[in-house]
């Protein structure tokens, strides 16, 4: 069985435990006569090799010393981040500016600059839910360290309710924190239909579906939301749902891809138009699908090219370097140099006898 007392009794300690905002002499003396104190380690798991256990109580006992790490794992790295952002404060004040002194402590103690700076958005968000009022101290344990996480970057609307099921007791994992989120989308975007809005509000139509479709149309210009706002309204169902999500998602991404095809932009297309022409006579993954694969093809082009001056310069470099005393390495030049030429030519594959010829012809 999982053990009643050391692990369990500092829990309530660790739960309370903040750092002083003056650090006295007399509080540093108490912190490192803490430190000094053996570690308690006294954490039993239940037997997984006892089959008297019942495997529900199994997973039971397991699941509540999951949750005791989580909750230390979170209130650790709160503490961390604000020791590091304290750190990280005094080089402004006293540093050379560039915060080599902050980088050093952080070397020092083998973190990274990533972590360290993970660990100090998590304080700072702690603080800022806990200055507003929205989260008191004690409910902090109730959160699952991903669930804190997934609060902090939430809209102060989702905040609150989360922190309000935290403080009532109600054990926070990042599925509740998201589902909330859902909710919460479901009944307050703007680019939902009204009756899209209807059907998340009786839970006829689950909001799971709904935030990722938000998500999605907001990447788009309004007139392609539009249209896709009408098939929802025509159709607020799941199958709906699912289906205008992966047009919004494949649509933003062509749109995005047009930006970068250098042929359309040279020519001044008005690529949202024609697209939009393409969906009404219903040939819009096809023209979409074709902007996608232009991008495609001109970043490999543009690839090619550097790949085949690389080619051409270590070639000449190689030549340089042999001779007659070196004839394999000749060979393997002689082979090698002509895909650096002017004109180069592949077979397709070893089972075609069909092949390729490509000249590359660079103007000023």
């Amino acid at each position: 069985m999982i053990c009643g007392t050391g692990l369990w009794d500092n829990i309530a300690v660790c739960s309370s435990f903040t750092f002083p905002t003056v650090q006295s002499n007399d509080n540093i003396n108490e912190i490192a006569d803490a430190l000094q104190q053996p570690a308690d380690l006294n954490f039993e798991l239940p037997d997984p090799e006892d089959e008297e256990i019942p495997e529900q109580d199994f997973l039971q006992q397991v699941d509540v010393a999951w949750q005791v790490c989580d909750r230390f794992d979170l209130q650790t790295e709160i503490w961390r981040g604000r020791i590091l952002r304290a750190v990280r404060d005094r080089e402004k004040v006293g540093g050379d500016g560039r915060g080599t002194g902050f980088l050093g402590w952080l070397k020092e103690r083998e973190i990274s600059k990533s972590q360290a700076y993970s660990w100090i958005q998590l304080a700072n968000s702690a603080d800022t839910l806990l200055e507003e009022g929205k989260l008191q101290p004690s409910a902090i344990k109730n959160f699952s360290k991903r669930a804190f996480v997934e609060t902090a970057k939430a809209v102060p609307e989702v905040q609150v309710m989360v922190s309000e099921a935290a403080q009532k007791g109600d054990r926070i994992t990042r599925r509740e924190v998201r589902q909330i989120n859902d909710e919460w989308t479901a009944m307050t975007s703007d680019l939902l239909p009204e009756p899209v809005k209807v059907k998340a509000a009786d839970n006829t139509l689950p909001t799971r579906y709904i935030a990722p479709l938000v998500k999605e149309l907001e990447k788009l210009p309004e007139s392609h939301q539009e249209s896709l706002q009408q098939e929802l309204e025509i159709n607020p169902d799941v199958d709906t749902i699912k289906q205008v999500t992966t047009e919004a998602r494949n649509l933003a991404k062509y749109l995005k891809a047009s930006a970068q095809v250098q042929a359309l932009d040279k020519a001044k297309v008005d690529i949202e138009s024609a697209l939009e022409e393409a969906q009404r006579v219903g040939c819009l993954n096809v023209a979409a699908d074709l902007v996608n694969q232009a991008s495609q093809m001109e970043q490999m082009i543009a690839k090619l090219y550097m790949t085949w001056k690389r080619i051409s310069n270590l070639a000449d470099r190689l030549y340089v370097d042999t001779g007659a005393s070196t004839p394999n390495l000749r060979s393997f030049l002689d082979c090698v140099e002509p895909l650096g030429g002017e004109v180069m030519e592949l077979q397709i594959s070893d089972v075609s006898d069909r092949s390729i010829r490509l000249q590359i012809q660079e103007t000023e």
